[in-house]
Formats: structure tokens, sequence, C-alpha cells
């Protein structure tokens, strides 16, 4: 990463005191309520989930607040009545009726194997025996043990049990650079869950959640009655804050810092229709209200490596990931030995759903595309060293491009991005897959300026036809159009630009328009034309 570069820091003063801590990295609901932090009101869709079934899975992801819902959920069905106060449910439960909740989670530490595996699930039964006062001895078996721990709970305390289970997928994500050590965890997690279907009888409620949605044939099998909540419009906003949250709940924290620009740097992720509001990752949001500057909070926390490789792997075409189509089954398609790369990028929250269209013969279609600045621009300058972009250059590669369109140089644009190409290695372009493609070239190009933070624009429509790449920047706006030389006649790139009028759409916004036409050469892997205009 490039920590002062590619993001716009500015520091900004605080013109109104807080009233409430910031609940930064607080995930027990009792913390938050008895500790005097804000805490935006989830119950009012809690309340709906428990009123309209009984097994659920919902998939966000990392640090989209399911560890607090999870918890949430322990304190309501665990009676806590002291600490709902004022909240939506207060008065629409019972709270003379308490369940006894076994809650398992996957969220801490890095379990490699199987024997780690089921050493962890076997502390956290063994605590949950202790704690609901089962003395029996448990069966050897974790299935047994898990299944025997229910029933007998219920048994014990006279109501059914509340099994919630947080991060079910984390041992298998941390694993996916080593198939064969993924496949094991799967297999002892799948070993877990079987239980709970034939536990039926001794539960009230259930919720797993995670990050991925692995196939119920990898890792549910047999568990086909739990009911997937994740593209739910009525669900959509149970994780993250609205804009409606920002503006009432964290109201004291908002002056001095640009509205327009919090939503464009951290708003976006949508779950559900165009209708239900999008939202914000909450950790972003807590960060930016305490530290006061603009930054990629969520996306430095931590990158899946095995995502970059699977994206070099798979050469990725880096201007196309801001208009993804997709079936909501290819969304939902996830294993250790079949991951769709839609898939992948959407549940880890590198995409999100920006269209969704009415089922077509029983399927939905959705665009996805970034959420927002912060993950557009993180994302790509990730992806430079996949590109061919070495990290010993790139913050010099950086900077060079910045003072070439500070000073908004064309010639200076070309030279240096014939240089910029010109320094891709040999050996990268003979090794990597990802150079076999034609667009490999636009992928460069487009990444370079997006990972830079400026405003980028990709495939945007006329009536006449599609620029391949606008860039907005201090007051002037860039036009480029790529050839590929092999393909068509020389010149063909800025003739296009002409003679489509593509500038049309852009002369009400009052700026000088600069057309620039760049041409590749395959053999030569290099740009061989740069030809500019004016509009």
């Amino acid at each position: 990463m490039l920590p002062s570069l590619c993001f716009q820091r500015r520091s900004i003063a605080v013109s109104a005191p807080s009233r409430r801590k910031l609940p930064i990295g607080i995930q027990t609901f009792s913390d938050i309520i008895e500790g005097g932090y804000y805490y935006v009101d989830k119950t009012p869709q809690i309340h709906r989930l428990i009123e309209q079934g009984k097994y659920y899975f919902l998939s966000r992801p990392r640090r989209f607040g399911k560890s607090l819902l999870v918890d949430t959920l322990r304190c309501l069905f665990e009676g806590q009545e002291r600490l709902f106060q004022g909240l939506y449910i207060h008065d629409k439960w019972d709270w003379q009726k308490q369940h006894p909740v076994i809650h398992l989670s996957f969220a801490d530490g890095n379990l490699q194997d199987r024997s780690a595996l089921d050493s962890h699930i076997r502390h956290q039964l063994q605590q949950h025996r202790q704690r609901l006062g089962i003395t029996s001895p448990p069966p050897e078996l974790i299935s047994s043990e898990f299944s025997d721990l229910i029933r007998r709970t219920h048994e014990q305390h006279g109501q059914r049990v509340v099994v919630l289970i947080d991060e079910y997928d984390k041992p298998i994500l941390d694993n996916l650079t080593e198939p064969e050590h993924a496949r094991e965890l799967r297999d002892g997690l799948r070993n877990l869950y079987s239980v709970l279907k034939e536990a039926d009888r001794h539960l009230q409620f259930c919720l797993l959640t995670g990050v991925s949605k692995f196939s119920k044939v990898s890792l549910f099998s047999g568990l086909n009655n739990l009911n997937d909540i994740t593209l739910d419009n009525a669900h959509a906003t149970i994780c993250g804050y609205t804009d409606e949250d920002i503006d009432t709940v964290f109201a004291p924290e908002l002056p001095g810092l640009n509205r327009q620009q919090i939503r464009h740097w951290y708003n976006g992720y949508r779950w559900g229709g165009e209708a239900v509001p999008s939202v914000y990752n909450p950790f972003d949001v807590l960060l930016l209200l305490q530290k006061r500057e603009f930054r990629p909070y969520w996306f430095e926390t931590a990158t899946p490596s095995f995502l970059i490789e699977v994206l070099k792997e798979r050469g990725v075409f880096t201007p196309r990931l801001d208009r993804v189509q997709a079936k909501a089954q290819l969304l939902g398609r996830f294993d250790v030995d079949d991951m769709t790369t839609e898939g992948l990028l959407f549940q880890t929250g590198y995409l999100t759903i920006k269209k969704w269209e009415e089922p077509i013969l029983g399927y939905h279609l959705y665009t996805l595309g970034f959420p927002n600045q912060e993950v557009e621009t993180s994302l790509n300058e990730l992806l430079l060293p996949a590109l061919g972009i070495p990290d010993s250059t790139m913050q010099e590669t950086q900077l060079g491009l910045l003072d070439v369109l500070k000073a908004h140089d064309l010639a200076a644009l070309e030279t240096h991005l014939k240089a910029l190409y010109a320094g891709l290695p040999h050996d990268w372009y003979r090794n990597n897959p990802i150079a076999k493609y034609e667009g490999h070239y636009a992928s460069v190009f487009y990444s370079h300026f997006a990972a830079l933070g400026v405003s980028v624009t990709v495939e945007d429509a006329s009536h006449t036809g599609k620029v391949d790449m606008t860039v907005d920047f201090d007051g002037h706006l860039y036009l480029f159009e790529f050839k590929v030389v092999e393909q068509v006649p020389k010149g063909k790139a800025l003739q296009q630009l002409q003679e489509k009028g593509y500038a049309d759409k852009y002369r009400g916004q009052g700026k000088p328009i600069h057309l620039i036409g760049v041409e590749f050469s395959r053999e030569r892997r290099q740009i061989v034309a740069f030809d500019i205009a004016a509009a």
C-alpha cells in the first residue's frame, strides 16, 4: 500500500463535542449499552427475523457487525431485559421466557489442521457444559457431544435451545491457499453442523454467520432447512449503517466532515434490490469519526492473499470489475475446489450489487461493481504487482502519474505511460498467465489510474457508444480510447473518439476535454501511438 499517496488523507477539525463513545472493535452488546457507546438499534430487524422463522444463514464481509448481531441475539434470548430498555424490541418481547444459548465462534486464531479444529470445538463445548450445568460425561465423538449438549440442555432448563455460530467458515477461509488443509477443516466443520437438523425438537432458534456461503453439498450436508437471508430485501440492513443511521445516531460527530465525501468513500454496499438502502461498513465509519481523516480503514485490516492469487491466475480484466454480471446462483457457489470469480469478490466484499434485474426464467441477474472509493482504489493498488508493476517501483510510479496529472502535461503523460510499460519485466510476461489476454494492456492502464484515487469511469455510455475510459481530475476531463495495432489500422483510436462525438455529453460541464487515442502493440508490448486532440 502507498501510505501517503493514493488516498486523500486530510485532517478535519472537530467543531462539535462527542456525546458518546465510539464502539471501535467492540462486539459485546452489554459493553456497548452499559459503557455509554453509540448503538445503532438493529432490534427491528432482529424482531422480524425471529418472528418469521427459526433456522437462518447470513453472509456478510468481515468487520460488518456479524459478531455484534450474534451477541445481541444471545442477550435477547437469555432475557437480559435491562440492556434493551429504550430499544424497539423492548415492549414486544416476552421477558419472562428465557432460553439457554449455545454460542460457538471461530473468529479467533488460525486453525491449520483438523486436530486444532477439533480441540477448539471441544473446548467451547466443554465450557458450555459447565456453564449450563450439564454434569454427565461427554460422548467421545464431537458430533455426538454437540448433539448431547443440545438435548440435555433442553431437558435440564425446560426451554428449547438457541444455537448461534459466528464466523462458521473462518477455518476454511484461512487455509484456502492450502486446499488439502481447507478440505480437511471443511469436513470437520461439516461433522459439527450435521447435528443441527436432527436436533430440531430441541431448538428454538439457530443462526450461522460467515463471510462465504459454502455450498450445502460441501459443508451443510443434510442441513437443508437453513434459510439463507443474505440477499433478502427484508434483512438487507441487518448489518452495517445506513445513511439515516449516520445522520441521526452519529449526528454529534458529523460537524467538520464533508458528508458527501463520507458517502463517496464508504457507502455503497447492497444486499437487496435497488429500493433497499445501501449500507456502510461500521469499521470504516467509526474510525473516520475518531481519526477525522479519509483512509481505507477496512481494506487495511487484511485482504486475503488467495483473492489476489485467484484474480492473477484467471487473468481478470480489471476495467470490467465495476460492471460484472452474475446470476444469484453464481454468487452463492463457493467451495474449496469451485470458486467463481464473481462469487469470491462479492462474498468477500470487494464487489456489491449495483443493479437487480427481475427474474428471467426463474433467475435473478445482478450487476456488480465496486461499492465505494475505498474499495476501488485499494483493490486496484493491490492488483498492480499482479499486473507486472514491481512493489519496489510502485510508489515512484504513482507519484509520477500524480505529478503529470497536476501539471496537465499530456506529453509528459505519454512519456510516463510508455516508461510504465517498458518497465514491466520480460520474465513477468513469459511466466504470468494474465499477459496472454489482450485486455492486459487496458488493465494496467486502468488500475494505474484507479489506484491513485482519481475519478475513473470505464465504458461511459453516450447515445453514440461507449468511451473506453474517462478520467476527471482537477477540472480537466481525459477521454481515452484503446486499440491493439495488430487488429486495427493505426490512428483508429483517436479517430473513433472524434467520429463518435464521445465528448458531446461532457461539454455542458465547462471543463477542458482532452481526447487521447492509445494504441498498443502486442508484439512490442508497448504503447506505439498516443494521439491527442482537444474536443
